[in-house]
């Protein structure tokens, strides 16, 4: 395949909105073998390691415990990438125009010396076990480890890789906020790790991972977890938090942590510069996703869908205000955000019946439909309207379950 065939920078805004960008054609076995060399790289003569969700919040742990170790690395180098980043980005076409919609990319992970004795390990819920294992390979023996930001579905999907970074590591510690199952949590606890979960409504992982370390922070680390938790528990009412939940996704891991370890929420002129930069096509993005938007009524509650390559949480607080109840982001990688409102808290339980989870407001899933690439075309051909079938097919499900009785006033299942 030629590459401009999946480069994003030649596709019109139409088409770069229905399709999922260059990443997703990266053969997984590449892409586990080049993940297994990073691990390596970051962690072979780290001192302690963190194993963390790579959006705000997970980052924002690993910011809080670089401080704590005396970690923290210089921002002014990666602030002069920044600036030639924005060059760049002034540089191209008028964003205007849709046939010539230009793409600016981020420093890759590699490309970036961090050097910091807390070794940062980006993760997911599906490459978690596989994360464990290399660190448990190539950490050195004795190295303290962190999972932020994270929960296992299942205990068994981590139960032999996380008893052997046990093995390893002198100390195992999770912090997060997400909705654990008892059996795993308990599971989790009996392996030897120090678990500690936060209320998923109440706190945001940067949150339990400031009242769970002993030190003394200063207050723009406070400030930090609380406009993270804004952005996080969709409060809302920060304008700094967007700041930091685009900031993190627009640039590297090692960057966010290191500018936001040093200027806490309110980010340095040319780290702001270049998030409203970047701006200018995600909202463009929003309003395609939003236009492509339907209303359906399941049980009680209207749900929004729709299909496209945006952000999901502005997405959802556009459907919120055209009446929708929760709303249902289909991604063109094949997954889906759920998004819910004070109407809608079981999204945990919705993503939880389509291969997925998160928070009774907030969940993700990938419905587990798509055995080849003809699966993929038909979904891009069709803006996702199998994945729409199925996850509406489980807001019917827990519509009934929800008149039944199931579930109590904070979502949880009653029998649990």
């Amino acid at each position: 395949m030629e590459d401009e065939l999946i480069d994003s920078s030649r596709l019109s805004l139409s088409r770069k909105s229905q399709l999922p960008g260059a990443g997703f054609f990266y053969p997984d076995s590449l892409d586990e073998d080049r993940s297994e060399e990073l691990v390596k790289e970051a962690v072979e003569d780290a001192e302690v390691v963190v194993v963390a969700d790579t959006d705000a919040d997970g980052l924002g742990c690993v910011a809080l415990l670089r401080e704590a170790y005396g970690a923290a690395l210089d921002p002014e180098p990666f602030e002069e990438e920044i600036a030639e980043r924005i060059e760049r980005l002034e540089g191209t076409t008028d964003p205007e125009d849709d046939e010539e919609e230009a793409e600016v990319d981020v420093p890759e992970e590699e490309d970036v010396a961090p050097g910091s004795a807390v070794a940062l390990v980006g993760s997911g819920p599906y490459s978690l076990e596989d994360d464990f294992d290399n660190v448990a390979e190539y950490a050195p023996e004795g190295v303290d480890v962190f999972v932020c930001d994270l929960c296992p579905d299942k205990y068994e999907y981590v139960e032999e890789e996380l008893d052997r970074l046990v093995e390893t590591a002198s100390e195992v510690r999770w912090f997060d906020h997400h909705q654990w199952k008892d059996d795993v949590a308990d599971a989790v606890e009996e392996a030897g790790v120090g678990l500690v979960v936060g209320e998923s409504d109440e706190e945001c992982s940067t949150d339990v991972t400031l009242r769970s370390l002993d030190y003394e922070f200063d207050d723009r680390f406070a400030e930090l977890a609380a406009v993270t938790r804004d952005h996080d528990l969709w409060i809302r009412e920060d304008a700094r938090s967007d700041d930091l939940a685009d900031y993190a996704y627009w640039t590297d891991a090692e960057e966010y942590v290191t500018v936001v370890g040093a200027y806490g929420a309110d980010l340095p002129d040319v780290a702001a510069e270049f998030v409203e930069l970047r701006r200018v096509e995600k909202e463009r993005l929003i309003e395609r996703a939003v236009s492509r938007a339907e209303l359906k009524s399941v049980g009680p509650w209207t749900v929004g869908v729709t299909y496209g390559r945006c952000s999901q949480n502005e997405v959802a607080e556009a459907l919120r205000e055209e009446g929708a109840d929760a709303a249902v982001v289909v991604k063109p990688a094949g997954s889906a955000s759920i998004r819910g409102t004070e109407n809608f808290e079981l999204c945990h339980e919705v993503a939880g019946q389509v291969n997925g989870g998160g928070h009774p407001k907030a969940a993700g899933c990938k419905p587990d439909i798509y055995d080849d690439m003809l699966d993929y075309a038909n979904h891009w051909t069709t803006q996702g309207s199998a994945a729409k079938r199925v996850i509406l097919a489980a807001f019917e499900r827990v519509a009934e379950r929800a008149e039944q009785g199931v579930y109590d006033d904070e979502g949880v299942e009653t029998d649990r």
